[in-house]
């Protein structure tokens, strides 16, 4: 990784745009490195993960049906 602390700040477009394109980049590497050590992380962003199969929770069911009542 760089030392941001070195680096001084620009308002010039081209180089935020290139700055953020680095970035991306590292965010996108460190992903890749993630899901690779990792079983059960998404492929991509944004990708659906299924619901794991829990046996519904009593309380909330209890509070379902206490709402209803109220509407």
């Amino acid at each position: 990784m760089t030392d941001d602390t070195s680096k001084q700040f620009t308002n010039d477009p081209q180089e935020l745009l290139t700055s953020k394109q680095e970035a991306d980049k590292q965010k996108t590497q460190f992903s890749s490195f993630v899901r690779s050590v990792s079983e059960d992380a998404p492929a991509e962003k944004g990708q659906v993960v299924e619901p794991q199969h829990r046996e519904t929770d009593q309380q909330n069911n209890m509070k379902d049906v206490e709402n209803r009542m109220l509407e």
